[in-house]
């Protein structure tokens, strides 16, 4: 679209928890519109989550959330041609795409995993995020790090 905005579309909190985040994680993790089925597998991973880690005193969705928090980035690189030349030039990230990046990553390192189920290799990368190792939070790392390489090019902002 050139001149105006799309509206941005209403989501509406999950029936179990009553929070957005979770629908839209939920959406993310949804393949061919089988949005029950997605509920069951986030549901079920944080069923799996709470007995993995039974000594924490916060509740699945706290770790899920935790987890997330952990794998958010802060900056990423963008390319950018100047004078023939194309450079990486940091930038921060708008919140929401933070927000997407993060959860997007989180089930992607989640689906490259080993396992049986998807509910749990889901909840075996929620548990390595949490604990700031798995795919993910090597991913942010490998990010954050590529920006700080590149943070002479970061008066090429745009």
């Amino acid at each position: 679209m050139r001149k105006t905005k799309p509206k941005k579309r209403q989501i509406l909190p999950d029936p179990v928890f009553g929070d957005v985040k979770v629908t839209r994680f939920v959406n993310h993790l949804m393949y061919d519109g089988k949005k029950s089925i997605s509920f069951g597998i986030f549901y079920e991973a944080l069923e799996i989550v709470k007995k993995k880690l039974p000594n924490e005193e916060k509740s699945a969705l706290e770790i899920w959330k935790a987890a997330l928090d952990n794998v958010t980035p802060q900056v990423e690189v963008k390319s950018r041609r100047v004078g023939g030349a194309t450079f990486q030039v940091p930038t921060e990230i708008r919140p929401d795409r933070k927000e997407s990046v993060s959860m997007k990553n989180l089930i992607l390192f989640a689906r490259k995993r080993g396992g049986k189920t998807m509910a749990d290799k889901l909840a075996a990368e929620i548990a390595d995020a949490f604990n700031g190792q798995g795919g993910a939070f090597k991913k942010k790392e490998d990010m954050h790090r590529m920006a700080e390489a590149n943070r002479a090019f970061a008066h090429f902002r745009f």
